[in-house]
């Protein structure tokens, strides 16, 4: 759809123009303005294999050397040639990535826009910037918010692929913001899939013990709470340290679509 802002500042000269020459003038300006609007050729999204969000958890339990591996798990994983290699089977053979992190409802920033990873360099270079970027926030945990900020990157998205996934990382139950369910529901309605990777905490917290340790265990949690869609799963970090590793996995299983990952869920 055409930018409206140049035609709104011309009728805006209009209504303040004080001779009738001036409006005449004005009014031909508007024109020509609109001409140009309409007839100006709307650049084609470029397609891509899949488009993906890969949205963090950084609340207050991620403190900072959680945060690190997190941070090195995905650099690292992105740029692994198994990861690649699943990128390079796809029609296109690229896909476009994100990465968002998100805390309390409100708190999430884009740390890193879409970007195309189709060969070592581009991956690379996407580790690179993961790596170097300063945390964004350290407060409650809203998964709700994530997604709700992970589909408003769909929309600006300058690529386009059949297949939308956001990929959701997490220690812990959604406490802030609206409830998390509807956010998954309202995602799942227009064709995205969430898969969760669980990160377990060795000890609960002390404050809140059943944020990172729920009623039959968070994995349970996000598969009830937070995933959907085709081939939906959920991944589990036995802890940071292992994180690197089921990151790994995870975007292997979301880039090339694993068949057994699809049918019945990977743990």
């Amino acid at each position: 759809m055409p930018a409206i802002g140049p035609i709104a500042k011309i009728i805006a000269k209009v209504i303040a123009a004080p001779t009738a020459t001036a409006i005449s003038a004005t009014i031909a300006a508007l024109i020509a303005t609109v001409v140009v609007l309409l007839t100006s050729p709307v650049r084609a999204a470029e397609p891509v294999d899949l488009l993906l969000v890969l949205a963090a958890d950084v609340s207050r339990s991620v403190d900072a050397r959680k945060f690190q591996l997190q941070r090195e798990g995905y650099a690292a994983a992105i740029a692994d040639p198994r990861v690649l290699a699943a990128v390079r089977s796809g029609p296109r053979a690229r896909i476009a990535v994100c990465y968002l992190e998100w805390s309390g409802a409100g708190s999430r920033k884009l740390v890193i826009d879409w970007t195309v990873i189709d060969d070592d360099a581009s991956a690379r270079r996407f580790g690179d910037q993961l790596v170097e970027a300063p945390r964004s926030f350290a407060d409650r945990t809203s998964i709700s918010g994530g997604i709700e900020f992970a589909m408003e990157q769909f929309e600006r998205a300058p690529y386009a692929a059949r297949r939308r996934t956001i990929d959701v990382s997490g220690d812990g139950t959604n406490n802030s913001g609206r409830d998390v369910a509807a956010a998954r529901d309202e995602a799942l309605a227009k064709g995205v899939t969430i898969n969760g990777l669980v990160i377990l905490s060795d000890r609960p917290l002390s404050w809140n013990p059943e944020h990172t340790n729920p009623p039959g265990g968070l994995a349970k949690y996000y598969r009830d709470q937070v995933i959907g869609g085709p081939g939906a799963f959920v991944m589990v970090a036995e802890n940071f340290e292992s994180f690197g590793r089921a990151v790994l996995n995870k975007l292997i299983a979301e880039i090339a679509m694993a068949p057994h990952v699809q049918q019945y869920g990977v743990d």
